[in-house]
């Protein structure tokens, strides 16, 4: 499925301050502090008022035990492995496509390497190193069912999860495999700074993905072709090669983060993968209504990540049963879908509203 983007895509303008009021129609004041919230847009970090809103309710409820090292520590290490989930599901939903086999690849993944480490004494280096190419052979595939038979990217991964699912229970005879060998647990729980070391391995990959689609030409086209794959095609843009690369980039993190997980917990469940499937594009799409609203960005999945990881916290904190957890991130998700929905929607009219009360002979902005 070819997902239209051309509603998120574009970033709104900031309005701009009434010329007409420069001669003096308004005080200086008031004029400064229309270009302030124009330019500044409060609702951009929404997100992050949230944030400090939650740790602030939380702490007055529970003060023994949310504001705590432990807390910030555990919300680091958890959420590493979403984080870098997440951030593959963010290449595909850039330009247009949905992967929907990425979770149960993370957990096949970590199957995999679990295996090879406890059932055949594999070195850890070989393990993660045949898991990443195994990976990386899954997303090759659903870039040729995608960008090349030109399968639903829907269908294509929802029926690879399934094929991936058969793999990981034949794997692992749907038993619980484990433990990994102690030395290999340290690389994703070793602590540095006092934060665990998959935290920084998420920190690393959030700067890397945030240059190449921020910063960089590849960025730029693969939000292009997300935006409008026929003008990106026209304007010279080989739209074919971004949406299987995306494929692919996206198999790779999602092996990278089966590896982590495969560290941090040492014991591997055949039903692992889809338990971060809704999280991750959860905190994709209620990234889209935070700093760059209406357009995938990795600062604002981050910040709903974060969001997401501080709710879900305290809510178990409290004693909360562990189906909150899934009511938590599934309304965030609809909250976050419908935001970027009504928002795509009412821009046009904006503009519209804007362009009708724009003296004639102004220039547009």
């Amino acid at each position: 499925m070819t997902f239209d983007s051309r509603s998120i895509t574009t970033e709104p303008s900031p309005r701009p301050d009434d010329d007409g009021d420069a001669g003096g129609g308004r005080p200086p004041a008031t004029r400064l502090l229309r270009l302030l919230t124009g330019r500044v847009q409060p609702a951009r970090y929404s997100g992050l008022l949230l944030c400090l809103v939650l740790i602030v309710v939380f702490s007055l409820q529970l003060p023994e035990t949310f504001p705590t090292k432990a807390t910030v520590t555990g919300i680091a290490g958890d959420q590493s492995v979403t984080m870098i989930l997440a951030l593959g599901l963010l290449v595909t939903l850039a330009v247009g496509q949905f992967d929907l086999s990425a979770a149960q690849n993370l957990g096949m993944s970590a199957m995999i390497c679990s295996v090879l480490m406890v059932h055949h004494n594999v070195s850890p280096g070989i393990a993660v190193l045949v898991t990443l190419l195994i990976g990386l052979l899954v997303g090759l595939v659903n870039a040729i069912f995608v960008a090349v038979v030109g399968i639903d990217s829907l269908i294509a991964t929802l029926g690879m999860s399934s094929v991936l699912l058969a793999v990981t229970g034949q794997v692992s005879n749907y038993q619980f495999v484990g433990p990994v060998p102690s030395g290999f647990q340290n690389i994703a729980n070793h602590e540095i700074l006092g934060f665990p070391s998959a935290a920084l391995y998420a920190v690393v990959l959030c700067l890397l993905a945030w240059y190449v689609l921020e910063h960089t030409p590849v960025g730029r086209r693969a939000f292009a072709v997300g935006a409008n794959p026929d003008a990106a095609r026209l304007a010279g843009v080989r739209t074919v090669r971004y949406i299987a690369g995306s494929f692919v980039v996206t198999s790779l993190f999602a092996a990278i983060a089966g590896v982590l997980v495969t560290a941090k917990i040492g014991n591997v469940a055949p039903t692992l993968g889809p338990a971060y499937l809704l999280p991750s594009f959860a905190a994709c799409f209620l990234g889209t209504t935070q700093l760059k609203q209406g357009r995938f960005n990795v600062g604002g999945t981050v910040i709903a990540l974060l969001l997401l990881a501080i709710g879900v916290k305290g809510l178990q904190l409290r004693g909360n049963q562990l189906w909150v957890t899934d009511l938590f991130n599934g309304v965030a998700l609809l909250a976050a879908v419908s935001a970027a929905v009504l928002s795509g929607k009412r821009r046009p009219r904006l503009r519209r509203r804007r362009r009708a009360g724009r003296p004639e002979g102004a220039p547009a902005h």
